[in-house]
């Protein structure tokens, strides 16, 4: 008898075992997104302070810089290249969540091309007159955390979100 009860015991406890496992392991990963997504944020910021560190060299004028590059072999005057002096190293291009594009291009963000070559007061997007806060300038490559509107913006007042807001004019 007394075995049989040890027995019952073990298998209760392995069943609560596994079921605050079940329970934890999402909890979990939940955090593990969200410190992703704070610290790709803070990736963002980083960035800005090095693009506003490139304004003030360069007369108020965005760099001449093409969206992005398919690989490490390719292309120059990318946002990596010519940001690097204006930054700690080439990992703050990484965001913590993008386990492909870094490794294949050396930046896990891309460049709004529509400011390249323009002075910073005179961007505008999709003919918006829409206040800095608006315009994105760096954005993740792809919806790294989460869901599809899981990707974190740099904007031209150089703050960081989520939500893009776009005022554009119907008439």
């Amino acid at each position: 008898m007394r075995r049989g009860f040890a027995m019952t015991e073990l298998l209760v406890t392995a069943g609560i075992v596994i079921t605050l496992a079940g329970i934890s392991f999402p909890i979990v990963n939940g955090i593990r997104g969200k410190a992703q997504q704070a610290s790709c944020l803070n990736q963002l910021r980083g960035l800005g302070a090095g693009l506003e560190g490139y304004l003030g060299d360069n007369g108020n004028f965005f760099p001449d810089i093409k969206m992005g590059r398919k690989s490490h072999v390719g292309g120059k005057n990318v946002l990596e290249e010519i940001l690097l002096p204006y930054v700690g190293g080439s990992e703050d291009f990484e965001c913590p969540a993008d386990h492909e594009h870094f490794d294949k291009t050396g930046s896990s963000y891309f460049w709004n091309d529509h400011a390249s070559r323009r002075r910073k007061s005179t961007v505008i997007m999709f003919g918006s007159d829409s206040t800095e806060s608006q315009i994105p300038l760096i954005h993740d490559k792809e919806a790294f955390h989460g869901d599809e509107d899981g990707t974190n913006f740099l904007f031209m007042d150089m703050s960081a979100g989520r939500d893009v807001n776009f005022d554009v004019d119907t008439e």
